[in-house]
Formats: C-alpha cells, sequence, structure tokens
C-alpha cells in the first residue's frame, strides 16, 4: 500500500526524489503519512482536495481487498 501511494505521489510531483511515505500501524487502521517537498503540496492536495481525496478513495478500495483500513495524512 506504501508502494501504491508513492508511485501516484511521484507521479504528480515535480521534485520526485523528495516523496516519503511512512506507515504507522494500529490495531483498527493503518496511517500512511505522505510528505513531500513544499513546491509540490499543492499538487497533491489538488484544488479544493480533489486529488487526495481521490488517493484516499484508492486506499479504501484498495484496503477492502486487503481487508484492512488505510488512511491517508499529507504532512508539510
Amino acid at each position: 500500500m506504501r508502494d501504491l501511494v508513492e508511485s501516484i505521489a511521484k507521479a504528480l510531483v515535480d521534485h520526485p526524489d523528495q516523496v516519503q511515505v511512512n506507515a504507522v500501524e494500529g490495531e483498527q487502521v493503518t496511517v500512511l503519512e505522505l510528505r513531500v517537498h513544499p513546491e509540490d503540496l499543492g499538487k497533491v492536495i489538488g484544488r479544493q482536495g480533489r486529488t487526495a481525496k481521490s488517493i484516499r478513495t484508492l486506499l479504501g478500495a484498495a484496503g477492502m481487498k486487503l481487508k484492512k483500513r488505510f488512511t491517508l495524512e499529507i504532512l508539510e
């Protein structure tokens, strides 16, 4: 799942070498923390959060297949 978020983010940004994804495991849910270059933050979030929402939708769909819950946090 970490690789999925990382590959999507790298395709969107201008500085793909600065994309970092950390997975924080919990009992119920796994939180994926995404860090990008400050200039690329807007590209990952998108207009009115549409791009971030789309990435979260993909995570939810892939998580259903694995029977796990994933959430995405975009960190500055």
